[in-house]
């Protein structure tokens, strides 16, 4: 173990996944990468990290008390929800309004399915409440709260056992005054209820998706508050002096004490911290254009890195509802590698969305599960268990992945490798299908990209999805299992505010859209001192703009200097320009005469994190030798494939395909017809042949 605190300085970046937690450790004084893989305890959750810190202390010297940041990424929100294991809540809303939740936007989740059906809501329709109150759409008040309705449904509220109250109004973007009261009146008369509304949880217009955000932030809010809680103090106990750092769906990071209450920014935590590493990997690389696959146990996650940055968006899904907060824009689907693969009624072999986890797991990690899953088509196939797995915790049984992919083997009357192949085609084809969709949404060309998968699934299906994607190359990252870790040890402070403004864009809106951004700033700077941050803080602002008419936004950046600068009366055009252009490169037009409209303006105040820096080497061109050769069914035939060991491929190694490269975190699955070149970061860069 490192001798004391003089001689390291420890960065500890830690995510849990739904099979690992994985943990990536720079010693910043000597440039020493760690990383690790834990399995996840999900009776127990955080146990798994103080196991990774007892075995980064004996395998890697690592010393609690030289630990300086720690930065942690958790799925315990979105399992939360997904399992629907939250706190049982009540809604105070409007009287007339208390269906807002159930109506939703009159949609169903799949307009074009016969067996389509809503999702029952997280709070029950007997648990909203209507109170006597109203303000107009421009803020006046109609009506003030009938507080004699609020004590009435409080009582109602405890009587059925309700832990929380979410509070949400109309038209409370204008003015939360109503919000506040009745919080304050619920807080006198129940002092044992924690109650949220929506104005403080994300003030925008638009009641259904302001009260959905609001109802996910205090549905997950005890787990995650005593989660939090449990983490500081376990850390506290090993003499770790960091205060731990959360990653949030947007890419930044959080302290914890402010985690405790606004939990809706860290639900999609873990999926924006895989983004975010890949994004600073890829500047790292100089990769101006990336698509990002990170496969885990349960789904597979896609993203865009343009320019060596992270898109955004809002209105991502948490399970089945969706989150109207800025997070880094993320297309999932239920592919993982532990995905079970089974014959529907019609003999049609499915690969997901079930899981089997981490307990019991695929069948070939011997834990007791017995269903076929990627990762055991992948062992049949000969692709894995050449090597130890997850740092030496796991041993892939072959023989227990024949006997479970032969099951299905026989309902489909195939052979058993050739069932394990079909498996591996269909999850492709499932990936291939949310890309492309993915792709037409955001107006790209994905063969202009390169894929940097990650993750521990990605790389063993990475380079076939590229493949058939038609994709020029494949970019790896040295250590791809955990990538997601990488991004929170990398990750800035970053918190997102917004003011809706609701009004056409001209020289008259100007005055009120300094006001917004200069007050929005102070409250950015304020953030960002709350959260420890000393030095200069970056603000970045857009706006959600539309033409008149139209139904829904697009966001637009803005140059901060258009706002906080010049008289009073202004000139919008350069908005209206950004505008015109970003509605061109989405839908390739523009209306020169349209009248717009800015709905919302949101600003990000960002504090740079550390200016971190992994060692690097010259390449120096050489062909790589293959440990042995293994036995591979590459879809007609068994093919021997060259087997290599990625700690041993320096800068400047060469190789060609078919090909594995197993190392502790993942395996790579490589195809013939591909060339593989080691860059000085590390990355494994693969081409295919024409």
């Amino acid at each position: 173990m490192d001798g004391g605190l003089g001689e390291a300085d420890w960065k500890v970046g830690v995510d849990i996944g739904g099979t690992f937690i994985d943990f990536c450790a720079l010693d910043t004084r000597s440039g020493r990468v760690a990383s690790l893989k834990v399995l996840t305890t999900p009776d127990d959750p955080g146990a798994e990290l103080m196991t990774g810190l007892t075995l980064l202390a004996e395998r890697e010297g690592l010393d609690p008390r030289a630990v300086t940041r720690f930065v942690h990424g958790t799925t315990v929100g979105m399992n939360t929800v997904i399992q629907r294991k939250g706190a049982p809540l009540a809604l105070l809303t409007n009287a007339g309004f208390e269906d807002v939740i159930e109506l939703a936007r009159l949609r169903m989740p799949d307009t074009y399915s016969l067996f389509c059906s809503r999702p029952d809501q997280l709070i029950a329709r007997d648990m909203v409440f209507g109170i006597p109150a109203r303000r107009r759409s421009d803020g006046t008040e109609r009506q003030a709260p009938d507080m004699a309705a609020v004590a009435d449904a409080v009582a109602a509220v405890k009587a059925k056992g309700a832990m929380g109250v979410v509070v949400s109004f109309l038209h409370s973007w204008r003015d939360d005054a109503h919000e506040t009261a009745v919080k304050e009146e619920v807080a006198r008369l129940a002092p044992e209820l924690f109650v949220f509304t929506s104005a403080e949880v994300w003030p925008v217009i638009r009641e259904y998706e302001r009260t959905t955000t609001a109802v996910l932030n205090a549905y997950v809010h005890p787990r995650i508050s005593g989660y939090l809680s449990a983490l500081e103090g376990r850390l506290a106990g090993r003499g770790v002096p960091a205060r731990p750092l959360l990653t949030k769906s947007n890419g930044g990071v959080m302290n914890a004490a402010e985690g405790k209450r606004a939990c809706v920014h860290m639900l999609l935590s873990g999926a924006a911290s895989g983004v975010n590493g890949a994004a600073w990997l890829a500047r790292q690389a100089g990769e101006p254009r990336i698509l990002t696959l990170d496969i885990g146990g349960t789904s597979a996650d896609f993203a865009l890195i343009v320019d060596g940055q992270a898109q955004f968006g809002v209105g991502e899904m948490i399970g089945e509802f969706p989150l109207h907060i800025p997070s880094v824009s993320v297309s999932s689907i239920g592919i993982g590698g532990g995905s079970i693969a089974s014959v529907d009624g019609q003999g049609v072999l499915r690969v997901g969305p079930e899981s089997a986890g981490s307990t019991p797991g695929p069948a070939c990690y011997g834990r007791g599960g017995d269903w076929a899953t990627v990762t055991d088509a992948m062992v049949v196939c000969g692709w894995l268990g050449h090597s130890q797995m997850a740092y030496g915790q796991l041993r892939m049984d072959a023989d227990l992945a024949r006997a479970a992919v032969k099951r299905l083997a026989d309902e489909l009357y195939r052979s058993v490798e050739a069932t394990a192949q079909a498996i591996l085609d269909v999850a492709v084809s499932e990936m291939f299908a949310e890309v492309e969709k993915m792709a037409a949404r955001a107006g790209v060309d994905v063969r202009d990209f390169a894929l940097m998968p990650f993750g521990g699934g990605g790389p063993m299906l990475g380079v076939f999805l590229a493949r058939e994607l038609g994709m020029p190359r494949v970019v790896a990252p040295r250590w791809p299992g955990v990538v997601s870790a990488l991004g929170g040890l990398v990750a800035d402070l970053r918190g997102d505010f917004v003011r809706t403004l609701f009004a056409d864009l001209s020289p008259g809106l100007m005055p009120a859209l300094r006001e917004a951004f200069a007050a929005m700033g102070r409250e950015g700077r304020d953030w960002l001192a709350a959260q420890g941050h000393t030095g200069a803080a970056e603000l970045r602002v857009v706006a959600d703009m539309r033409y008149a008419g139209q139904s829904y936004e697009i966001e637009t950046a803005l140059n901060p200097e258009w706002l906080d600068g010049g008289d009073t009366s202004g000139d919008p055009g350069a908005i209206a320009e950004a505008f015109h252009a970003a509605h061109t490169r989405l839908y390739d037009f523009h209306d020169p005469d349209g009248r717009i409209e800015i709905v919302n303006l949101r600003l990000s105040a960002i504090g740079n994190g550390p200016a971190l820096h992994f060692p690097t080497a010259p390449e120096e061109p050489h062909a790589a030798s293959a440990e042995r050769s293994v036995p591979v069914f590459t879809g007609g035939a068994v093919t021997p494939v060259g087997l290599y060991r990625r700690a041993d491929l320096q800068a400047g190694a060469r190789f060609e395909g078919p090909a594995i490269v197993a190392q502790e975190d993942t395996t790579f699955a490589i195809p013939a017809g591909t060339s593989a070149r080691v860059d000085a970061h590390l990355n494994l860069h693969l081409t295919f042949a024409e």
